[in-house]
């Protein structure tokens, strides 16, 4: 057991020297997609929500 434990380790090591990590700039870009994206999507959902809402206040 101790060696299975050991050798995944290792794999873990050798499969993070792999990875290719994203520039400082790439990941302030990517940040920003998100913050912008969650805004946008955040406002639609509201926007839906309200109209939803006046849509039943209408009916009811």
């Amino acid at each position: 057991m101790k060696d299975k434990i050991i050798a995944f380790f290792q794999d873990v090591v050798k499969e993070m020297k792999k990875v290719t990590w994203p520039t400082k700039e790439e990941l302030i870009e990517s940040t920003k997609i998100v913050i912008v994206v969650c805004i946008v999507l955040s406002l639609f959902t509201y926007v839906i929500d309200m109209i939803i809402n006046q849509a039943f206040k209408g009916i009811f």
